[in-house]
């Protein structure tokens, strides 16, 4: 299991860094990834990383704001937020994955709770 941390009120052009750090799993064998759930919206993907955090992808709404890293001697991966904007508000939720890297949610087979995330205009 992975659990989620790091999230709380900040505002609009500010900078918050999430934590998933895993228990009972050792991350690198996995891809792991973020998601976010805004109130009524479905889940939907952020960023994901490789399993040896060569390769990353960003949803391009994010590109340039959001900065995905892990550290596997911590078991912990991460979400920088930078810059961000009250339609970043949601639930944030870290999965991890024994697949290729993907921006589905059903082909990430882990998941914890989720941080929220409030951004305040």
């Amino acid at each position: 299991v992975q659990q989620a941390s790091g999230g709380g009120w900040v505002q609009t052009g500010g900078c918050l860094s999430l934590s998933c750090e895993a228990f009972g799993r050792t991350i690198s064998d996995y891809v792991m990834g973020w998601f976010r759930q805004a109130a009524g919206k479905e889940r939907e993907f952020v960023s994901c990383i490789s399993w040896n955090g060569n390769r990353t992808y960003y949803a391009d709404s994010l590109k340039g704001r959001f900065t995905i890293s892990r550290d596997n001697s911590k078991n912990t991966a991460y979400l920088e937020m930078n810059d961000v904007k009250p339609e970043d508000t949601a639930v944030y939720y870290c999965a991890a994955s024994g697949n290729l890297l993907s921006v589905l949610t059903q082909t990430y087979e882990y998941w914890g709770q989720g941080t929220q995330v409030t951004v305040s205009s």
